[in-house]
């Protein structure tokens, strides 16, 4: 009798330990889709920016319709982008046409008194900063996720349930890469 209740008791405890297991995985992947949708609600925010931003630019440098275009294109290409692969392309090439938009801006001193474009780049500018604090978060959740699907002993129940890994939020601007000159 002894036995078969220390036999119960081992498989009663091998059940609750998968179920913990498999319960964490829950939680993190949920932890995971709730960072993205931060992020996803600071880049529509950040999308819905931009066509105010191009047409303050457009009373003052129309004849800069090439530069406007590609901010649109970019734009649009971002918001149809889907997954943080994706995303994170988009919004490279994005920001790479938004900082040739500002360096437009640079050559009109009437533009860049304008408060109405003051304020709209005021307010990207702290969108940015929104973006890349939900991409950290984001890339910190995707990174606790997926060290709990490769490790062992969760590695076998992420397998078994089918948890699968997560991309990165990562932005190329190779750019950014580079070392920055500093000349005196």
């Amino acid at each position: 009798m002894t036995g078969i209740l220390l036999f119960l008791g081992i498989i009663a405890g091998l059940v609750i330990w998968v179920f913990g297991m498999y319960n964490g995985l829950v939680r993190l992947r949920n932890a995971v889709k709730n960072a993205w949708s931060q992020i996803d609600v600071q880049l529509k925010r950040r999308h819905d920016l931009i066509p105010n931003l191009v047409e303050t630019v457009k009373g003052y440098a129309a004849h800069e319709k090439d530069t406007l275009e590609r901010v649109i294109a970019a734009r649009n290409f971002a918001v149809t982008a889907s997954g943080p692969a994706e995303a994170g392309k988009a919004e490279g090439a994005l920001t790479g046409a938004l900082k040739s938009l500002f360096a437009v801006a640079e050559a009109y001193p009437d533009l860049k008194a304008n408060q109405n474009f003051l304020a709209l780049q005021e307010e990207l500018t702290s969108t940015e900063n929104r973006i890349a604090f939900s991409r950290q978060a984001y890339n910190d959740a995707v990174m606790q996720y997926n060290n709990k699907t490769e490790m062992v002993p969760t590695n076998i129940i992420a397998g078994m349930f089918n948890f699968k890994p997560s991309e990165f939020f990562e932005i190329e601007i190779p750019e950014e890469r580079q070392t920055p000159k500093v000349s005196f």
